[in-house]
């Protein structure tokens, strides 16, 4: 196969810090070696919450953005929290690292526009509070924002537990050379003993527009669907990895036959698609995409570039394979012949270029 990769892609790659570094500390090599600049960012994610009633928590952690002297985004750095092996719960917070939760989506982007990420834990709640003219009370190390007739708006909170050591490399699309710019990022990483860790993926983001096309939507449902374990063999996808599922049997079920673009965004509202599955689709149907992408969630860790880019190559191959006008056939029942099948469709993919 080749390692050679032909489409716009955005790369995501989870690392871990070594104790006594962090996320930070790759960004500031990183922004050194290029002569850029570091800057603080909020990252938004959810977690389980342990209050009752309340499913999960939402927040905002601390990122960075590491820009070029030209301004452009080398990439960011942010937490992701399925990674969790070999960290220490009983660790306390490093100065200067703390997170922002609420409850409420509109509320937590409201909180990002007006919350500064570089401010301290004490003050970082105060411009949110002006707007709501009241302000945060302290418990303990925790900070707590309400409404004038108590209701909670958020919450500041130290970041202990190591959370500063979780790494997910994001880069902006890449478009060529694609190989040299992981390079760039990754050989740091390894120089300040940065390592996979035992729950990491990596993540690729296509350019979503081809695949609106309902005969390519179907096709990339049915191959990671009907191919799911021969593709996750092919790929090596880490069995310890997080927040993976087959798609929802509603989406399934709606590729027979010829279905149309509206058949398939019903099913996937009947299906509950979000974006942890092996792949997320949840960007085709947005009214306002925040990416316009589809994203391949079951590589394995990696910091070598030239394993990261030989697998994106075989998706890449993959994902033309399904924007044949033909259908993809069902896969033999012998799992070592389907991945010999799959290994065949991304050869003829590679002929036809």
């Amino acid at each position: 196969m080749t390692g050679r990769l032909r489409r716009r892609i955005g790369f995501e790659i989870e690392l871990m810090a070594p104790r006594g570094a962090s996320r930070r500390s790759l960004a500031d090599d990183l922004a050194a070696r290029c002569g850029g600049r570091v800057r603080p960012i909020w990252h938004r994610d959810s977690e389980p919450s342990l209050v009752p009633g309340l499913g999960r928590f939402l927040n905002l952690t601390l990122g960075f953005a590491v820009d070029r002297p030209d301004g452009t985004e080398l990439c960011t750095l942010v937490d992701d929290i399925t990674l969790l092996d070999g960290l220490d719960p009983r660790t306390p917070a490093p100065p200067g690292w703390f997170r922002v939760l609420s409850d409420e989506p509109r509320l937590l982007s409201l909180l990002a526009s007006q919350c500064d990420p570089a401010g301290p834990l004490d003050t970082v709640l105060d411009a949110a509070a002006a707007l709501w003219e009241t302000k945060p009370a302290q418990f303990g190390d925790v900070y707590r924002l309400d409404d004038l007739a108590g209701g909670t708006i958020a919450l500041a909170a130290p970041a202990g537990a190591e959370r500063e050591r979780p790494c997910e490399i994001v880069t902006p699309p890449i478009t060529a050379n694609h190989f040299e710019t992981l390079a760039e990022l990754l050989g740091p990483a390894r120089e300040l003993g940065f390592t996979v860790p035992v729950e990491a993926a990596v993540h690729l983001h296509f350019d979503g527009g081809p695949f609106r096309r309902p005969q390519a939507l179907a096709n990339v449902v049915r191959l990671f669907a009907h191919w799911r374990e021969p593709l996750r063999a092919l790929l090596q996808t880490n069995p310890a990895c997080r927040r993976l599922a087959p798609l929802p049997g509603a989406l399934v079920a709606a590729t027979a036959g010829a279905p149309g673009w509206d058949e398939f965004k019903q099913a996937a509202t009947d299906g509950e698609l979000t974006k942890f599955f092996d792949i997320n689709l949840t960007q085709l149907f947005a009214e306002q995409p925040l990416r316009d992408t589809i994203e391949v969630r079951i590589l394995p860790g990696a910091l070598d570039p030239g394993e990261i880019v030989d697998r994106a190559a075989l998706v890449e191959l993959l994902l033309e394979r399904c924007l044949l006008s033909s259908s993809l056939p069902p896969p033999e029942a012998d799992p070592a012949a389907a991945v010999d099948q799959l290994l065949h469709f991304a050869a003829e993919s590679l002929a036809r270029r």
